[in-house]
């Protein structure tokens, strides 16, 4: 096997001469590539070697953003405050980097006012216009008509 030494010289060992050479330095022989012809191994600590990958992965985690799908109901006679006021919400939701669902809901004999239904998710989408981009159209699914729209990328 290929064994690299903490400052950095390797050359090809037997498995029993490598973990002797370990041992006479008090740290661990942990094998980094198995695939390759010869095995690769690294002599160092193991447990300093585990802290740093948790340290690198949790600081990963911290950076990434997880988008969430934020929802937003409407009436097919959803008047212009309530509107208005929804459409605000949504367009904090938009800023923060989530992705919104808007949908009309229909009940009852509502089902008839399908054409208000979609000039309020038509319009929904035009106020949003400068924030968001249509990630799924307007569509019926059941007695809701709903659409998807994701935050646009920053210019940085």
């Amino acid at each position: 096997m290929r064994v690299v030494d903490p400052k950095g010289k390797h050359g090809i060992y037997d498995r029993d001469e490598a973990l002797r050479m370990a041992r006479e330095q008090d740290l661990d022989l942990v094998e980094i590539a198995p695939g390759a012809t010869p095995p690769v191994c690294k002599i160092m600590d193991y447990g300093k070697f585990r802290y740093e990958q948790q340290k690198k992965e949790k600081e990963q985690r911290k950076k990434s953003h997880t988008v969430e799908m934020k929802e937003i109901r409407f009436g097919p006679h959803t008047d212009k405050h309530d509107f208005d006021f929804k459409t605000k919400h949504a367009r904090t939701f938009l800023e923060q980097g989530h992705k919104v669902r808007a949908y009309v809901q229909f009940r009852g004999r509502n089902i008839i006012y399908k054409d208000h239904g979609m000039d309020i998710l038509r319009r929904f989408i035009e106020e949003l216009s400068d924030l968001a981009k249509i990630d799924q159209a307007p569509r019926m699914e059941g007695r809701r008509m709903t659409t998807i729209l994701a935050p646009l990328k920053k210019k940085v």
